[in-house]
């Protein structure tokens, strides 16, 4: 018999998702599959829940959200022989788009029941983990802002990236090393990413990989507020490496140094946190999770 566990993130997306026991035995034959169905009730939530999961022997264990929802899954499974399943019901959804993973739950599940497994690299920072991208700057301020909106539709994006436009500041200066170089500035942003998708099919890594055993880095240094909207138009189409401010590198390694705080605002497949540390070591961990995609 074949355990599966689903982890639920009941408010991901539109909230109205149906996955519950009953569901999905139309899709799982009882003299094949024993189903576990778990709701995640809070922050963090779902870390108890796949550790719980973990010591009931689950084979496979299937994060049922966005990629917040599947940060949180993945990370307790890294390194293990369980098999790692995903269901998008989140509004980004930049892993899932990644492995073309279909957001129709139909489709997902029949991804699962086949079983093909493809094992990924991981990005890690500071004993934490990302699977699509991670941030500090602009992309994090959006993701702070949309998170306080409490609603979870592209509109909400919008308007978390024209409020993000208006607010943004250059208060901190960054010492960063990557591939030997070393650079100073207080950057717009700085985006290290495991995948090509951030989300709602736009990229700001398109070269990216979640088997080539490195991490894909975009440093934008201060921009002025019409080349900020420029950069916003151009990502859309991306053709954001047109600005001379915008650099791009592959790296197994990549530090952040900040001399005059102790914190970063940072946004982790998709989800505000605060950082606190005055570095900030990122490397890439090859082959580390197996995900049927």
């Amino acid at each position: 018999m074949i355990h599966i566990h689903f982890i639920v993130n009941p408010i991901a997306g539109s909230g109205d998702n149906k996955i519950n026991i009953k569901f999905l035995q139309r899709y799982f034959s009882k003299d094949t599959y024993v189903l576990v169905v778990k709701h995640s009730v809070y922050k963090k939530h779902a870390v108890e829940l796949t550790k719980e999961s973990i010591k009931e022997k689950a084979h496979v264990i299937v994060a049922c959200g966005g990629d917040g929802t599947i940060n949180e899954v993945a990370s307790c499974i890294i390194d293990t022989p369980i098999l790692f399943g995903v269901i998008p019901l989140g509004s980004g959804n930049g892993l899932a788009s990644n492995l073309k993973i279909s957001k129709n739950i139909e489709q997902a599940i029949s991804i699962i029941k086949k079983q093909d497994v493809k094992t990924i690299d991981v990005g890690s920072f500071n004993n934490n983990y990302f699977f699509s991208n991670s941030g500090i700057g602009f992309d994090a301020m959006v993701i702070k802002n949309y998170e306080e909106s409490n609603n979870r539709k592209l509109l909400s994006y919008i308007k978390a990236t024209l409020k993000s436009l208006k607010d943004i500041k250059y208060d901190n200066e960054y010492n960063i090393t990557i591939n030997e170089e070393n650079l100073v500035l207080k950057p717009f942003m700085i985006f290290v990413s495991n995948s090509n998708v951030l989300g709602y099919k736009v990229s700001l890594t398109p070269k990216a990989s979640l088997q080539d055993g490195l991490l894909d880095v975009l440093i934008v240094s201060k921009l002025n507020f019409f080349k900020v909207v420029l950069f916003c138009l151009l990502m859309l189409f991306k053709k954001h490496y047109l600005l001379k401010e915008v650099k791009s590198y592959q790296t197994k390694n990549l530090s952040i140094y900040q001399k005059e705080s102790n914190h970063y605002d940072m946004q982790i497949d998709g989800e505000h946190r605060i950082v606190n540390h005055s570095k900030i070591e990122f490397s890439i961990k090859e082959k580390t999770l197996r995900i049927i995609s």
